[in-house]
């Protein structure tokens, strides 16, 4: 019985119950959003926060020096499609060429998983893009989740995680993370900046997105400690 209690304690670990948080935070404000998304008219905090990055009483004209919207663009890129299936591949082969596939399609997963994942719950909520301000950028798609955010988080988070666990240090893990929650927050604002998404879309996306690396990483952990005890 102590044995038990004692590998049973051994799973109780912080980060994992760190994970269990962001998860259960994750669908508790994704949740509360989608209330958001379904009301008729935008809500004030949507219409507030995006009128704050246009110049006041110009729509068209976003905030900052002529630069700015450049560098916005630039960094909107790295929540792409074409960008993380690119760097997602790019890890992919690296990982199977130094033979660790279980990693490799532990990042196949995560990433693929959660372009359908988006996919489907914009299909869920059928909200337009806002037409509050221009759009500094071609959509084509649904506004609710945003995938640029939520695709991000759960790239950059999935790779971040991964590379965390062959660091030396805890600071250069701390960094390692930090850069790739930055990288997720950098890319949501610039979706709000470019005015292809209200608020509540990058905030649902971002809370999408964490649940669903959280969780990969979760099941990762567990697989690995379920081997653990087994070739003990």
């Amino acid at each position: 019985m102590k044995n038990t209690t004692t590998k049973l304690l051994g799973w109780i670990e912080f980060p994992v119950l760190l994970a269990g948080l962001v998860i259960a935070g994750g669908l508790w404000g994704f949740e509360e959003l989608m209330e958001v998304a379904r009301d008729a008219t935008p809500h004030a905090f949507d219409t507030e926060i995006l009128l704050a990055f246009r110049e006041a009483g110009q729509p068209d004209d976003p905030i900052g020096p002529p630069w700015l919207e450049g560098a916005m663009r630039d960094i909107t890129s790295l929540g792409s499609a074409s960008v993380l299936v690119l760097i997602t591949a790019a890890v992919i082969v690296y990982l199977l060429l130094i033979h660790r596939p279980g990693p490799a399609f532990l990042v196949f997963v995560a990433v693929a998983g959660g372009q359908a994942l988006s996919s489907t719950l914009k299909l869920g909520i059928d909200r337009p893009r806002p037409e509050l301000v221009s759009h500094l950028a071609d959509v084509a798609t649904l506004s609710f989740p945003s995938g640029h955010a939520m695709l991000s988080a759960v790239t950059y988070l999935t790779l971040g995680s991964m590379a965390s666990r062959f660091l030396p240090g805890r600071t250069t893990k701390i960094y390692v993370l930090s850069l790739a929650v930055l990288t997720t927050v950098l890319v949501g604002i610039s979706r709000v900046y470019l005015g292809v998404h209200w608020p509540s879309d990058v905030l649902a996306g971002w809370c999408a997105g964490f649940a669903w690396a959280m969780l990969c990483w979760l099941a990762a952990w567990a697989l690995q400690r379920w081997r653990g005890q087994i070739d003990a």
